[in-house]
C-alpha cells in the first residue's frame, strides 16, 4: 500500500502515456492503411498531456528537481536559509492550494452544465477530474520533500 501512496503519480503518468502511445500508435496505423484518422483521438492526446503535466509536476516537486533561483538562499546562514525555503514553499503551497480550488470550480461548473468534448462527446468533467488532485499532489509532494531536505541537511536546507 505505501508503494501505491508514495508512487502514485508515477503510475498514473504511466498508465496515461501507454493509452496515449496506443492511441497515437494506432491513429498513425489506421491513417496510413485507410487514408483516415481518428479524430477523436486528438482530444484524448492533449488532455492526456495535460494530465501527465501536472502528474509530472508532482514526481518533480518529490524529488527536489523544480528549477529554483537559490542565489539569495545560498549566501544566507543556515537558519535564515531554512526560513526562506519555508517562506517560498509556503508560498508555492498557497498558489497550488488556490489553483486546486479554482480547478476544482471549474470542474463543478462542467459537471453542472453538462459541457460535453467536441470529438467524444463525453462530459467535458471527465478531463479535468485529476487536475485539481494533481495540484492538491503537488503541494503534498513539495511539503514532503522540504521536510526531507531539512531533515537530512541537503542542499535546498
Amino acid at each position: 500500500m505505501r508503494f501505491l501512496l508514495d508512487d502514485f503519480e508515477k503510475i498514473v503518468c504511466a498508465v496515461i502515456f501507454i493509452v496515449m502511445t496506443v492511441l497515437g500508435f494506432a491513429n498513425v496505423v489506421v491513417r496510413y492503411l485507410t487514408s483516415y484518422s481518428f479524430a477523436s483521438t486528438q482530444e484524448v492526446l492533449l488532455n492526456g498531456f495535460l494530465l501527465m503535466t501536472v502528474f509530472g509536476a508532482a514526481i518533480a516537486a518529490r524529488r527536489g528537481d523544480h528549477l529554483a533561483v537559490t542565489l539569495l538562499s545560498d549566501i544566507l546562514p543556515d537558519g535564515a536559509r531554512k526560513a526562506v525555503i519555508l517562506f517560498a514553499t509556503a508560498l508555492s503551497v498557497g498558489l497550488l492550494v488556490l489553483s486546486a480550488w479554482y480547478s476544482a470550480d471549474l470542474l463543478f461548473n462542467q459537471y453542472a452544465s453538462g459541457v460535453t468534448s467536441p470529438g467524444l462527446g463525453l462530459p467535458a468533467w471527465y478531463y479535468s477530474l485529476g487536475v485539481p488532485l494533481g495540484f492538491l499532489l503537488i503541494a503534498l509532494r513539495l511539503i514532503q520533500s522540504m521536510i526531507g531536505d531539512f531533515r537530512e541537511g541537503g542542499d535546498r536546507a
